[in-house]
């Protein structure tokens, strides 16, 4: 993935974070969104450090212009942290989820969360904010033919994906009730970027393969990753926030999976005509296969009241941007 990525997306729009420098510490900082966050808080004159398993592969991976330790502890406490962005997390799709997967997902977020927050109570100076991921998965499962709009005040269910956010967004929100530091929690969907789930999604598009998962009816909630750098800006630079607040990342157009498979054969001039029956899919990952063939028609509603104007609205314009269907 080139490190400029945010730079050629929009070069006319650079992403400014707060009105002076801030010292960032970011969690989870090599995978997809915090490389790309990174290269967006250094370009606009922050400085950054990095909470990692490989502080070497870091530390080379943004030439040397971030701090990277590999351990909480290892981290000078005299060297004062503004803004924490936890970002941290096991890839949630691939392996079936045994109770062990799922432990180990829980583990990665939730337990990771948990000492961040130790960690942040035990600072004589603590940060202005906590700024954790979260996931639209909060949701849980909206069946097919329920096509209301799901809000920031819309309830969880009792399932794994949703139990895993709420206890994600629980496990982060003790930092604003047990030691006064603000929470805000990013309730991600789908991630449009060079990197991602993007890629791989498109695979079986470029190959002639696309076509619907089961029904294709169910909704897919997406936003460009250059309008997520955008939302977390958004947040950081109110100066007064809520003790805890939520916002859906999402963009305001929400699509069926035909509709998003169909525009992105049709920019490529590929067929999307073969479809995946549910049933390989529920056989193969169980519960996981929710994910795919269940949705939720989430609307950025927090966003949109507070006059957030997205780049990227729709999901043919989002595409090109990245450079699907321009060649």
């Amino acid at each position: 993935m080139h490190p400029d990525i945010f730079k050629r997306l929009d070069a006319g729009d650079p992403i400014r974070f707060a009105a002076k420098a801030q010292h960032v510490l970011v969690t989870g900082g090599t995978g997809f969104i915090g490389q790309q966050l990174i290269h967006a808080l250094l370009a606009d004159g922050h400085r950054v450090t990095v909470l990692t398993r490989t502080p070497e592969r870091a530390t080379k991976l943004f030439d040397e212009k971030v701090g990277a330790f590999h351990s909480l502890d290892a981290i000078p406490t005299s060297d004062a942290v503004d803004i924490v962005v936890n970002l941290a997390g096991a890839r949630i799709l691939g392996l079936r989820w045994t109770a062990a997967r799922k432990e180990a997902l829980l583990r990665s977020r939730v337990t990771l969360t948990q000492n961040l927050v130790r960690w942040i109570g035990s600072l004589q100076q603590k940060p202005r904010l906590l700024l954790s991921a979260s996931a639209i998965g909060y949701y849980g499962v909206q069946p097919q033919g329920d096509d209301r709009l799901l809000s920031e005040t819309s309830p969880p269910q009792s399932v794994f994906m949703s139990e895993l956010c709420q206890a994600w967004e629980q496990a982060a929100a003790a930092a604003a009730t047990e030691h006064g530091v603000p929470v805000t929690c990013l309730r991600f969907g789908l991630v449009l970027g060079h990197a991602g789930a993007l890629p791989m999604m498109l695979v079986p598009v470029r190959m002639g393969l696309g076509g619907r998962l089961g029904t294709g009816r169910q909704w897919v909630s997406w936003i460009h990753i250059h309008d997520l750098l955008r939302t977390m800006a958004h947040a950081l630079q109110d100066t007064d926030p809520a003790p805890f607040r939520v916002y859906n990342v999402t963009a305001p157009e929400q699509v069926r999976q035909f509709d998003f498979s169909k525009t992105a054969a049709r920019l490529l001039n590929r067929p999307c005509l073969l479809p995946t029956p549910a049933w390989p899919l529920r056989l193969t990952l169980g519960e996981q296969s929710d994910l795919l063939l269940e949705g939720q028609r989430v609307e950025p509603a927090r966003l949109l009241a507070e006059g957030f104007a997205f780049t990227h609205g729709t999901l043919e314009g989002a595409f090109k941007s990245l450079g699907i269907g321009t060649r």
